[in-house]
């Protein structure tokens, strides 16, 4: 299996598993919480049938990667991924954020620019900012983060029962456009998460990435569903459109926070469809 080396803690190495599939133009895919690179399966699969070269890679903490107890910021995060960028010598590729990934693909072009990046996509992302402030109305409360922070600390297997429930909307979509099965698949990937990394990663979802968004200056796609409970429309995907120059927006109607599975082919067209041209 491929790894990457990313830094170290103490006597062990903090390494980074990644799958790298397919040839043609590439495309980064980057997961969201608390799942793996291989919650892109719906994705993988069109892109290489499109002809892509498609690399997934588990957050530190996550899936199959190392699970150290440090670095868990979004500057963090930026420099393992330029440090898979750099070990595979990717030149003119597009960078994908579904979720807590859309944070990565900000910090990314806002710290270290566009310079072999092509295009970028956020989908149900956590940017711009979620933290309600004065100069920010459309944020959440405080104790929403901190709410969940207690409930992850307390139990963190009941938390993430609760949490799926939203992620898919299960009440409305269950057994329509997802099934028990994967919901228990989601879980259980979530289960094998970092119990350090499942806490520690929340204060990141409501980073400030204003700054970062007024800095891309390549191709923007924005894709959300108007139903979303986990990051909600209004205040992420919708602003994220608007701080992006020129960025396109696609709103998926009815779609929950998980929409690469649940509304996968309204996802992959306008993927495919901007990463095309």
């Amino acid at each position: 299996m491929p790894y990457v080396t990313v830094g170290k803690e103490n006597s062990g190495n903090i390494e980074l598993y990644y799958e790298d599939h397919g040839g043609g133009d590439t495309v980064v895919l980057i997961h969201g919480y608390p799942l793996s690179g291989a919650s892109w399966e719906k994705q993988t699969a069109a892109l290489l049938d499109a002809g892509f070269r498609v690399i997934t890679y588990d957050r530190r903490g996550f899936g199959q990667s190392s699970k150290p107890t440090t670095g868990y910021n979004y500057d963090t995060f930026a420099e393992d991924l330029r440090k898979l960028v750099t070990q595979l010598e990717l030149r003119d590729f597009a960078l994908v954020g579904f979720s807590m990934g859309g944070g990565e693909v900000a910090r990314y072009l806002g710290r270290y620019g566009s310079k072999g990046v092509s295009k970028a996509v956020f989908i149900a992302s956590v940017p711009p900012f979620l933290l309600k402030t004065p100069d920010n109305p459309k944020g959440l409360d405080s104790s929403v983060f901190d709410g969940i922070q207690k409930a992850i600390a307390a139990d963190r297997y009941a938390f993430f029962t609760e949490f799926f429930k939203n992620f898919y909307n299960t009440d409305l979509l269950l057994g329509k456009r997802v099934s028990e099965q994967v919901v228990q698949s989601s879980w259980s990937v979530a289960a094998g998460a970092s119990a350090t990394a499942s806490l520690a990663c929340v204060p990141t979802w409501h980073e400030d990435f204003r700054k970062d968004l007024s800095r891309i200056d390549v191709p923007t796609l924005v894709i959300h569903g108007d139903a979303d409970r986990i990051v909600p429309f209004p205040a992420s995907g919708q602003l994220t459109a608007k701080l992006v120059r020129g960025a396109r927006l696609v709103w998926v109607k009815d779609g929950p926070h998980c929409i690469i599975w649940t509304h996968s082919d309204e996802v992959n067209a306008a993927l495919l469809d901007f990463l095309k041209h």
